[in-house]
């Protein structure tokens, strides 16, 4: 996990910088000519002779002071009229405000021929090691890891590990669509995803199957409620709902049902995902183009600790095509670490990857618990 230090800002370089200026937005949900358009890298802005640094940093979004001269990243369909944003449109703080690029993506290029050189390949070999300290880490440091799914992690019987990520704290909140909730919930009921059975065939019927689930649910008013009355009994939705894990639904075009707690307003679904982004401090996104792409969008590529430092936001993109992870990547979600392959070997590897972590440390504590008290 990589740490990152804060630009010198007694640097000669930046002592004649200026103060930013700021324009009132000239309508509600309209921002002023020449706004300062914001990214997911660390950004610091000159007020009153100092350099902050805004509150909920993303990408696609504006910078505004607000009434207690306080920094904050907003999106423009937010802003009011007479809002206070940063204009200008320098990045390297001549106009006050300076975005750290060099810290975050660093010249790596040396211009010599290699092979093996791009950055997403199926061919690539993935640390699973790696990613299961950092992953049991977030979880023992209090950290907030925000899960990013598409139907094909419940279709490639990936859910039981999930739903054991979330029954020992590796899943801060879930981020999903319709669909994921919909064929978890008919795997619980009816033991089908879209009428496919555990072995891979389809049912006499089964095309209506999740049709069926949707309506279960909606009978009895929610997913929780569906958990409560014993509709559902097991699953990503059963655990996230007894382990009080939060969860997204988001709607699409194509939803069926749908599921009652689906969101279908794009704008307030982008809300509601917006809420766990901020507090996001790893990122697993798996087999979703467009969820996947949505939340990279929403998120800094940073994490600020408690002292003020800064660490790479750990961000991990699961898909069997490069074509998703590199399109994230190239939508400006610089920090995602591609893996190439399917949910559930994912998901079975990365788990037992874990479990095997989570025995080492134990062994090692218990180890130096059994010396410190010979020692004694």
């Amino acid at each position: 996990m990589t740490s990152f230090k804060h630009p010198d800002f007694t640097a000669p370089a930046f002592a004649s910088s200026p103060d930013a200026r700021f324009a009132p937005a000239p309508a509600d949900g309209v921002l002023p000519d020449g706004f300062f358009s914001t990214t997911n890298l660390p950004t610091y802005v000159r007020v009153n002779g100092s350099w902050h640094m805004p509150r909920e940093p993303r990408m696609d979004s504006a910078l505004v002071l607000d009434a207690d001269n306080v920094l904050w990243v907003r999106e423009g369909r937010r802003l009011k009229k007479g809002d206070r944003v940063a204009v200008g449109m320098a990045e390297d703080g001549r106009e006050g405000i300076y975005v750290d690029v060099a810290g975050f993506l660093g010249e790596k290029e040396d211009g010599e021929f290699k092979f093996m050189a791009s950055e997403v390949s199926r061919e690539k070999p993935i640390d699973y090691a790696l990613m299961a300290r950092i992953l049991i880490d977030e979880r023992d440091r209090g950290g907030y890891p925000v899960w990013v799914t598409g139907p094909a992690l419940v279709h490639s019987r990936a859910r039981n590990d999930f739903v054991w990520f979330i029954q020992n704290g590796f899943v801060g909140a879930l981020l999903a669509g319709n669909a994921v909730a919909v064929h978890d919930i008919e795997a619980s009921i009816f033991g089908t995803t879209l009428g496919m059975t555990g072995e891979g065939e389809s049912m006499q019927g089964g095309h209506g199957l999740h049709m069926r689930a949707i309506n279960k649910v909606r009978q009895a008013g929610s997913i929780k409620a569906a958990v409560d009355d014993g509709t559902i009994t097991s699953g990503i939705m059963h655990a996230c709902v007894t382990k009080n894990i939060p969860f997204v639904l988001t709607g699409s075009i194509r939803d069926d049902g749908p599921l009652p707690d689906v969101i279908t307003d794009a704008l307030e679904s982008q809300d509601a995902m917006r809420v766990h982004a901020i507090k996001a401090t790893m990122a697993i996104l798996i087999a979703t183009a467009l969820h996947a792409i949505a939340t990279g969008n929403m998120l800094p590529a940073f994490v600020t600790e408690p002292d003020g430092s800064l660490r790479e936001l750990s961000t991990i993109c699961v898909d069997s095509l490069e074509f998703v992870v590199s399109k994230l990547k190239d939508r400006g979600t610089h920090q995602a670490f591609g893996v190439v392959t399917n949910a559930q070997d994912f998901m079975h590897i990365l788990r037992l990857y874990v479990e095997r972590e989570l025995d080492q440390r134990r062994a090692a504590e218990s180890a130096a618990a059994s010396t410190a008290s010979v020692a004694r």
